[in-house]
């Protein structure tokens, strides 16, 4: 199984701003090619909800990754964070991923509850309810269940920019092992014959 993984990131938004760290992190993902999965690229996203959140799922629907992985720039954090959960208004949905075990080997990577309030976390809501509403659709058919996270990504420096981009190596990994584990399960499932109930 050759796991598809979308990296999405954002332009930059404010006068100060020379680069989107989010988007620089994507670049330095370019330049690695012995990675193990397919990686597709959806760079420098116009920092509005709407037109973000059509993008992202247009190419959702027109590629069909295995993974989708949003990031945004967060000039104030220190290590990457993954979003657990994006809230619209009353509503609040959470990512399928198993955080916990999803960060357990890595160094410079921490959970957080916020995302923000901003188009990161309008951008991370629409696609994880773009999400649940084609599964929801789609049960009957045993597609199946895609993932999504979104990384908030700091100031990329010389010097924390090795540990940055091998934490989200260690993401990917760990993401597309987890596809194809849970693809292999579903297998398994499928092919399983169904007991016979009937009474003697």
């Amino acid at each position: 199984m050759n796991t598809k993984i979308l990296l999405t990131s954002f332009e930059i938004w404010l006068p100060h701003h020379t680069s989107n760290s989010s988007d620089d992190l994507l670049e330095e993902l370019t330049k690695i090619d012995d990675l193990p999965y397919s990686l597709y690229f959806l760079r420098q996203l116009p920092v509005n909800i709407e037109e973000a959140s059509s993008r992202v799922i247009a190419k959702v629907n027109k590629l069909q990754p295995d993974v989708i992985i949003c990031c945004g720039m967060a000039e104030k954090n220190q290590k990457l964070t993954i979003e657990s959960q994006a809230t619209l208004q009353a509503n609040t949905l959470k990512t399928t991923v198993d955080l916990e075990n999803l960060l357990s080997d890595l160094t410079d990577t921490v959970i957080s509850n916020d995302a923000g309030k901003f188009v990161c976390e309008g951008l991370y809501y629409s696609v994880l309810k773009e999400l649940q509403t084609q599964q929801t659709a789609s049960k009957s058919l045993n597609k199946d269940k895609r993932s999504c996270v979104f990384v908030h990504v700091p100031i990329l420096t010389p010097d924390n920019l090795p540990v940055i981009v091998d934490d989200f190596r260690l993401i990917l990994q760990k993401l597309a092992l987890f596809t194809i584990n849970n693809y292999q399960l579903t297998m398994t499932n499928r092919q399983s014959p169904v007991p016979n109930h009937q009474s003697p």
